[in-house]
């Protein structure tokens, strides 16, 4: 930036780069010159207005906020000039109930309106229209920014009300009621950009993710919650090492701290680390604590590891914990292992209970359905289900083959084929495809291009299907029998 002032490229990396590491200075400079630039993405305007609140500079921020207002995050701005109007000891509620604005923007307005009347300490209205919200969509993030408001205001009665349940997080967040100043459009703000972080997790948009996140904690510096998904999207964007040390900045008697643990196994996972991340993940699967999402990824780690008894013994720990039960892909995995483990007779239940839970989850669907076409078991409810998961995934080669072998184990090569040509098109290095359309050809006297087939199969089969494609190819199916 100090060599090429002007050079927009340079001013872009160093503006997503000082926002990875927390320069916030930097980044402010490189947005200022994409600006200038006219090459700025809309997300600078959001920089902005956390920028000019940390400032104390209201005028900067309502600038900013004007800016937002103009483009793609506009459902956020209502909210945030509400909050800039409370700063200025306006009716703010008033102001927000005025404000035009799509669905998108309604939910952004519904949650932070019941926020600002608990801010203006209009505590039963708060309360009654938070009811309603959670009504709608109970959070725990929702509960939380309330409860936190709620402690600053002085109704440290209702906020104990909020978390009461005897979440550990919840008992420990009651410690910090009337912590950290009065509430204010730093706040809400800070809430705002940490809800649609939370809102995009896993979607691919990391680095504006990492804005969000930076922005939030610049606002609000003690907010664990935030680091954890910004450390989420800097490990998902490979930044494996930058994520650790932003989790490793989480205190250890945060109410976040288990949180963090999970994160860092995670981040060491996505970063080749797995002998590090081994021990962190068996102990949180192990202690008290434990939650079925720790027993999920300690079983999803011995999977990988080829320990499938204990995957399943981990799987069947998350089943038992609170919402495990109703979770389909607890039952699917299990089930998976299980088979995988050689236990067929205890996956077979697992599979079935994951379909019964899941019944539009293509995945349960398409394993239990090839499970049982492969031992020559249930045909008929075997072909449903991979008819089933077929409707629901039209395109996947995988489901297109397996649906395919059902037909043809029944006899009905002709419906078989097109299936079978279709999931070789669909993945040209498929083995198992492969030597099932070669199955198929051979069937309907097509014999040269079954070898053909078969011949693909080879090149990337595993283990024993070489000795059996190598038998093919030398003799040919046998008759097949009644």
């Amino acid at each position: 930036m100090t060599a090429a002032p002007g050079d927009e490229v340079v001013a872009m990396r160093a503006y997503r780069q000082a926002l990875a590491v927390g320069d916030y200075a930097l980044a402010s400079r490189a947005g200022a010159t994409l600006v200038k630039a006219g090459v700025a993405p809309p997300d600078t305007a959001l920089l902005a207005f956390a920028i000019a609140l940390k400032n104390r500079d209201p005028a900067g921020a309502g600038r900013a906020a004007e800016l937002i207002a103009r483009g793609p995050f506009d459902f956020l701005a209502p909210a945030l000039k509400a909050w800039l109007a409370f700063d200025r000891g306006e009716d703010a509620v008033a102001q927000l109930d005025a404000a035009p604005g799509d669905a998108l923007a309604r939910r952004y307005t519904s949650r932070h309106r019941v926020l600002l009347l608990i801010a203006a300490k209009r505590t039963n209205e708060a309360m009654a229209a938070l009811a309603v919200e959670l009504a709608a969509r109970d959070s725990d993030d929702a509960r939380i920014d309330a409860a936190l408001l709620l402690g600053r205001s002085g109704a440290r009665d209702q906020a104990k009300r909020l978390l009461a349940g005897g979440r550990v997080e919840f008992t420990r967040l009651q410690k910090q009621f009337g912590k950290n100043g009065k509430p204010g459009a730093a706040f809400g703000a800070a809430r705002m950009f940490l809800e649609l972080a939370v809102e995009i997790a896993g979607e691919d948009m990391q680095p504006l993710s990492v804005l969000l996140t930076r922005a939030a904690l610049l606002l609000d510096p003690r907010d664990d919650r935030a680091r954890l998904f910004l450390a989420e999207a800097l490990s998902e964007g490979g930044s494996h090492d930058l994520a650790l040390g932003v989790l490793a900045e989480v205190r250890k008697n945060s109410p976040f701290e288990r949180g963090a643990a999970a994160g860092r196994v995670a981040a060491l996972r996505r970063a080749g680390r797995v002998p590090e991340a081994l021990p962190l993940a068996e102990r949180l699967a192990g202690d008290a604590r434990a939650t079925s999402a720790d027993s999920e990824t300690w079983g999803d780690m011995l999977v990988d590891l080829g320990r499938f008894d204990q995957a399943a013994q981990a799987y069947a720990a998350a089943i038992g914990r609170t919402g495990g039960e109703g979770n389909w892909m607890l039952h699917y995995l299990q089930g998976r292992a299980l088979d995988r483990a050689g236990r067929w007779s205890e996956a077979l239940p697992a599979l079935q209970r994951a379909v019964v839970l899941g019944p539009e989850q293509a995945p349960a669907l398409k394993y239990l359905g090839y499970a049982q076409v492969a031992r020559g078991e249930n045909l008929a409810e075997a072909q449903a289900l991979l008819e089933r998961a077929r409707a629901l995934k039209p395109e996947d080669a995988e489901i297109a083959d397996s649906l395919a072998w059902a037909l043809f184990q029944r006899g009905d090569v002709i419906r078989a084929l097109p299936l079978l040509e279709q999931a070789v098109k669909g993945d040209p290095s498929a083995a198992r495809a492969n030597e099932h359309l070669g199955d198929a050809y051979w069937r309907l006297g097509r014999h040269y291009e079954a070898r053909y087939a078969w011949r693909a199969a080879t090149l990337t089969a595993e283990n024993d299907a070489n000795t059996r494609l190598e038998g093919k190819l030398a003799h040919g199916l046998k008759p097949r029998t009644n």
